[in-house]
Formats: structure tokens, sequence, C-alpha cells
């Protein structure tokens, strides 16, 4: 007997990862992607992405991903397999479909679309993502900077910047990639907060991803990883590792302040610049969720291991941390989505939850 209607709002690898779950589960999931195919975001990411997660690792359950399985697939391959994934689905996926808004109504969830259609779901997932939300502190002058200020989400390649002075703001893994490619054809700086910190891809001859499934610390709830790991690790190869200490790029405190054709560094000298880029993460981005009480006044979700509090009957997914140091990744996201889709199922219907 079916549960219901289950809609899951975004298309990428959560919101598959969760039309997967709720079918087996018993849902009639009707997946929501905005864009114009079930992949998500991963078509604008940079050119060279290349995942640190080997392809064993990065697999969704029961459909293993092409090639070599100790190898590293690039942003195309993830692309390609999701493409692959999603046909492989038996759900109902809709393109073009973006939401904008949702109303309780009762027991079930009307869902506006931004063509002016509309339908109504027993349950719901948000699995949207934070792509669309790219983080960029603020930083003093800013808006006096006559040079080009953009986020990782939307740097795609490092020839277009060739000959030009650029400092990458950030010090996790896309950072640091993004810096060291960018040092072969411009005059970078990559500029942090805190120190760099890498943790080698490969200890004894195992892939990282390996001791972590063995030692099961991909499972580790994010209190326990709070006390234990401070910062986000660059993962890989000494080449990073090896690149900085040569100063291809220099690394750098954060600077203090922008000027009109610069930036002014702590120690209060100034240079030129012709780009900054920051790599500073995302923030969960979920307007249309606003009207039923499941964000904060931040737009943050309010939740419980990603089932939200509150009001029964709403889930979220890919959000980081959620369970897991390994929550907003491919290969985490399926078990976050098992847990949803279950606690969803259990919940009872059209009555707050203390």
């Amino acid at each position: 007997m079916s549960r219901g209607r289950l809609i899951v709002v975004g298309g990428g690898q959560s919101g598959l990862a969760a039309a997967r779950a709720g079918r087996e589960k018993g849902w009639e999931p009707v997946v929501l992607e905005a864009g114009p195919e079930p992949v998500g975001s991963w078509p604008r990411y940079y050119d060279s992405l290349r995942l640190f997660s080997p392809r064993r690792y990065s697999a969704f359950p029961g459909h293993p991903f092409p090639g070599d399985p100790d190898g590293y697939p690039g942003r195309d391959e993830v692309v390609d397999y999701l493409r692959g994934y999603a046909r492989s689905l038996d759900v109902e996926i809709r393109i073009g479909a973006r939401v904008v808004g949702v109303a309780a109504d009762g027991p079930s969830f009307a869902v506006e679309l931004a063509d002016g259609s509309g339908l109504v779901g027993d349950a719901l997932v948000a699995a949207s993502g934070s792509f669309g939300n790219p983080h960029v502190p603020t930083i003093p002058g800013r808006e006096a900077f006559g040079g080009r200020v953009l986020h990782v989400a939307d740097y795609r390649s490092p020839e277009e910047f060739s000959g030009r002075r650029v400092v990458v703001v950030g010090a996790g893994n896309s950072a640091v990639q993004v810096a060291h490619e960018l040092a072969d054809h411009a005059k970078t700086s990559l500029a942090v907060r805190d120190r760099v910190r890498f943790a080698p891809q490969v200890i004894a001859g195992k892939d990282l991803h390996w001791w972590l499934k063995v030692t099961r610390a991909d499972l580790l709830p994010p209190s326990v990883l709070a006390r234990i790991v401070t910062g986000t690790p660059v993962i890989g190869t000494d080449k990073y590792r090896k690149a900085l200490e040569a100063g291809r790029p220099d690394q750098r405190p954060m600077f203090a302040e922008f000027t009109s054709d610069g930036v002014v560094w702590p120690d209060g000298s100034r240079e030129q610049g012709d780009a900054v880029v920051f790599a500073t993460g995302y923030r969960p981005h979920l307007p249309y969720l606003r009207s039923v009480g499941v964000l904060d006044e931040a737009g943050m979700p309010r939740h419980d291991r990603g089932v939200a509090t509150g009001l029964p009957g709403v889930g979220f997914l890919g959000l980081e941390f959620q369970r897991s140091f390994s929550s907003n990744t491919l290969r985490g996201v399926h078990r976050d989505a098992d847990y949803v889709v279950t606690a969803l199922a259990r919940q009872p219907r059209g009555a707050a939850v203390a």
C-alpha cells in the first residue's frame, strides 16, 4: 500500500537519493528539478574539478560508477553518472519545475511552481542544495574596488585570468585547487583566516575513504566531529602542499579591506589587484519554505538530523554535517535519505511537533 505522494524539491544528488529511498519505502516520489535535467549543480562547477573520493566510494546503491573503481572522477563524469542514475529510477521527474512556495494544508503540502501550476503531496523533502546561495563575507571597501569580485561558483578556468593579479580567499579544497591552477597563469595569493590543513589521499597504501569506512569515522555525528576535527582539511597528494611551500601560490593572512584598485594586507601594506575569488562556501537556500515555519530567522532549517522540527512531514537532505561528515557528498547522502524518509513515514500528520 502506498504511503502517499512524496514531493522532492531538487533533482541533484540529494533529490535523486530521496526519490530512491522514497520509492523503496512505499512512497510515490515526484522530483521537481528547476533546471533542464536532473543533475543538480554539477555542470556549473569549475572545469577542472575532480572528486577526492574514488569511484567505488562515490557510487549510489546498486548503481556502480563506470571506470576504474580506484580512480577519481571529474566533474563531467559525475554529470553523466547522475543522468544515468536518474534514468534508472522508476519515479516521476519533472524538469523546469522551480518551486516558489509551499503551504501546509492540514496533513498535506500544496506546492506552487514558478509557471503558476501546483501539486499536492503528503510529505516533502527539501533537497535543492545550496549552490544558488554562495557565501561571500562582508569586507570593507568592496563597493569601491574596481576589479572583479566573484565566488568560486562563477569560476570556470584559469585562462581568463592570464597575466593578472588574483587573490583567492579560503582554506578548503576548492580554494586550494583553484589557487593552485591559477598560479600557472596569474600572480596568485591564497588569503586565509587560519592555516591550511592537509589530509593525505593515501595512507599505508589505502585511500583515505577506505579508512573512513573501515573505522566508521564517516558515520560520526557532528557533535563528536566538532570535538576532534578543526577546520576542513584539504585532501590530496603532496602537490598542493609543495606548491604552497614553493610560493605558487603564496599564502597570506586574510586581507583587511579593499581599495579602489586592490587590497590592504594585515600589516598595512597595499597592493594592486585585478580579481578576488571567494571560495568561502555556500548556505542553504530555501525561500520556498518560509511560510511553513521550518526555517529560523536567518533562513536556516530547523531540523534534527534532517527531519524538520515543528512541522511533521518535512525533511531536508544535502545539508553540511546534517548527520555526519559525509552528509552532503555523493558517498553519504543515501544514508541520510534512508533515515529521513523512514522518519517521515513514522510521523503523525496534521499536528505540530513539540
